[in-house]
Formats: structure tokens, sequence, C-alpha cells
């Protein structure tokens, strides 16, 4: 069997969850099927992958008809395999053209919803509609969508009510535990600007309105002082949401030392050895279909507080594995809080029980780590996909 994987995000570009997935998948998946890598991007070496670029005519249009037009350019290349697997809307169109003009199915791995997205409005501009329109075509005529929490089953089946339930199956994101682990190493510590006899928070993730990281920023202020505040977060979305982190951190600078923010792309080690030292990692997330930052941090050892919303309830165990931070929503895809005040009250009240009782965060890191190792193994997410492509192409066949 030949699997053609399409992905906007694979090595050495990735930016967010998305790009993770595809990357383990693949590598996870070529133990035992063949698999053909269509990514955007510059060249890369690896065999078995081929990259694609936006089309010279279309270097000044939009950037969603960019997209577009890149996906025109793997269409015709995916000629030959049994199934063809996208991953986010970008990806989404080739795949759905691809299952059409040659006759294979398409299966479409659902990491986030354009309809529970609105603010990227601000981001895409016209092309939002076209993203939304994209993916909404491409989930309705897919031979099966694979949601990455029962949260984003309920989710996808929500926004597409045409879709038939039986199509949309859940396979978690997985964690590599060889590769995420606990790191020591205090000289890299200092030289990142983290204390390591203080007690801290860290936030990992990109500045846009779904990770939640202005609440954070509003419960920090709350914290007891002695707590650091450690922030790696960048890749902003637009710049209005990057004017408001700016302002909240500066603010918060003001009133209290031990705030780091690192804004750069940190390596896999600068990362364990942060997360490691962490009293707890947060993610207030107001929209997270799963969350594989939470598995990365669980895999370091590290205590999770996370937003009882999404995927993310099935990761974190409460009272287990770290906290879960109540939150009633807007049901009008922005998950924004129903109470901002009450949320972030309760973000802070629950961050300070944790980084109170350092012992007790320490016994969640270890139930984190164990967890993450015995149930989002990415050996078992292949061998479930697997699954999946041999049922959809019997289906055909």
């Amino acid at each position: 069997m030949r699997v053609d994987i399409v992905t906007k995000e694979y090595p050495p570009e990735i930016y967010g969850g998305a790009g993770v997935h595809a990357t383990e998948l693949v590598k996870a998946l070529r133990a035992s099927i063949d698999v053909e890598v269509r990514a955007f991007g510059a060249q890369r070496d690896e065999p078995g992958t081929t990259s694609y670029g936006v089309p010279v005519e279309l270097q000044g249009a939009n950037a969603a008809v960019q997209t577009l037009g890149t996906d025109l350019e793997i269409v015709t290349d995916v000629a030959g395999a049994d199934v063809v697997h996208s991953h986010t809307w970008y990806a989404n169109f080739a795949g759905h053209l691809a299952s059409l003009l040659h006759g294979i199915p398409h299966i479409v791995t659902a990491h986030s919803l354009e309809p529970l997205r609105p603010w990227k409005a601000e981001q895409l501009g016209g092309g939002y509609a076209v993203s939304s329109y994209i993916e909404k075509t491409a989930y309705e005529g897919a031979a099966a969508v694979v949601a990455v929490s029962n949260g984003m089953r309920d989710d996808i089946l929500r926004s597409y009510p045409a879709l038939d339930p039986d199509k949309v199956r859940v396979i978690y994101n997985g964690i590599d535990v060889e590769a995420w682990h606990p790191v020591v190493d205090p000289p890299l510590l200092a030289e990142l600007g983290v204390d390591a006899s203080r007690p801290s928070v860290v936030f990992v993730g990109r500045i846009t309105r779904q990770k939640g990281l202005p609440y954070f920023l509003r419960a920090a202020e709350l914290l007891p002082a002695d707590v650091q505040v450690i922030l790696c977060a960048g890749a902003p979305d637009t710049p209005q949401i990057m004017t408001e982190v700016e302002d909240l951190v500066r603010g918060l600078q003001q009133t209290r030392d031990g705030v780091v923010w690192i804004d750069r792309m940190l390596s896999r080690h600068e990362l364990c050895t942060i997360l490691s030292a962490a009293t707890t990692f947060v993610c207030p997330s107001v929209y997270e279909p799963l969350g594989i930052v939470n598995l990365e941090a669980m895999a370091c050892g590290a205590a999770v507080v996370g937003t009882a919303t999404g995927g993310i309830p099935e990761v974190v165990v409460d009272g287990v594995t770290g906290r879960l931070v109540p939150i009633e929503q807007v049901q009008d895809g922005t998950g924004t809080p129903v109470d901002p005040e009450r949320f972030v009250a309760d973000l802070a009240r629950v961050l300070t029980e944790v980084v109170s009782d350092p012992a007790r965060a320490a016994a969640f890191g270890a139930a984190g780590r164990e967890r993450a190792a015995n149930e989002f193994s990415w050996a078992r997410i292949a061998e479930q996909t697997e699954a999946l492509y041999t049922e959809v192409v019997g289906a055909r066949g």
C-alpha cells in the first residue's frame, strides 16, 4: 500500500502541533508501509519527500489563493497512491482534488476547525471565507475524517452536520517519550533566565487567540510573589494580539520579577530543560482539539494545569496528572469565556494550589509521564491509522 501524506508543515518547517503530528506519524508509518510526503515549502533531502512552492504567477496573490496554487502543484503527483491523507485546510484542497482525479479515498485529519476559529478573519481577511469553504468541501467529500480527540469529534459533527458520524473516527495525537524526556541542565536554565531555586509556571505556544495567553497573563498577576512566569511564546497571528500580549507582559514585569519571555524558536533540548524544571505547565487555551504541547510537558515530568475544554480533559486527568480549570464558553465559535474575570480568577486559583505544593506537583508530573508513555505512543497511533487506510481502500474495492 502506498499512502501520500499532504501537509503544509514538515521538517524543518514546523510551527505547530499539526506539523509535529504529521512528522511523527510518517516516521511510525514508514516502519510498515510505503509513505510519500508532499509538503509545502523549501526543498528537503529526505527520501520519499517532495516539496512544493507557491507558483510564480501567484506570488502577489492573497495568502489563501497562494495555498490553493500550491495544492494544485501537488495533485498530479499523487497518481499511483492508494490513499491520500491531508492535514489542515492548507492541504485539504490537494487531497480532495487528488481523490476526485485519481479515484482514491481521501482521509482528513482534523487538527482544528475553521468555524471554531473566527478570529482567523483578522489574519486572513477574505481568505478566511476561502479556507472555510475548502475545509467544509474536503470534510464532506472525505472517505473518513480523523478526530484527534472525542471532544474534537463532537466539534466536527456540530460544525458539519451533513457528515456521516460513522466516517468520523477518533485517533489521538501522540508523543515520543524517548525524544521528550526530563532533562536537568542548570547552566542552560540560568542562560535562559530561569532561576532553578524558585517555583515556576511555564507557557509554551503560539501567540494566537485560541491559546488563551492573555487570560494567563492576567491570572499571573494573582500568583504568589515568588513564582516565576516563563513564556515560550512567539509567531503571533496578528499585530493586534501581539500588541495586547506585549502590553500585558510589560505590565506584569512592572509589578513582579521573574517574568521571562523567550520569543525565539527553542530547540527540543531547551524546551525539555524548561519543562523539566517547571513546577507546573499551563495550557489556558479556549480552543484545543487535543494539545500535543500538554503531552510534551507530561513526557518531561511536568504537572499540567489546563482549561477543561476540547480534548484537554482526555489528556490531563484531573487530580492525577494535573488539574483542570472550569470554563463556561460563549457558543459563537470563539471559545470566549462567558465570564472572563471568573475564568482568570479560577485559573489563578488552581495554579496557586499546584505551585504551592511542589511535592504534589511532582507526583502529578510522574503520573503524567507514565500516562503519556502508555496511552499516547506513535506506534499505537500508526497502527490505528494504517487499519483505517486498509478499511477505506477495501470499501472502494
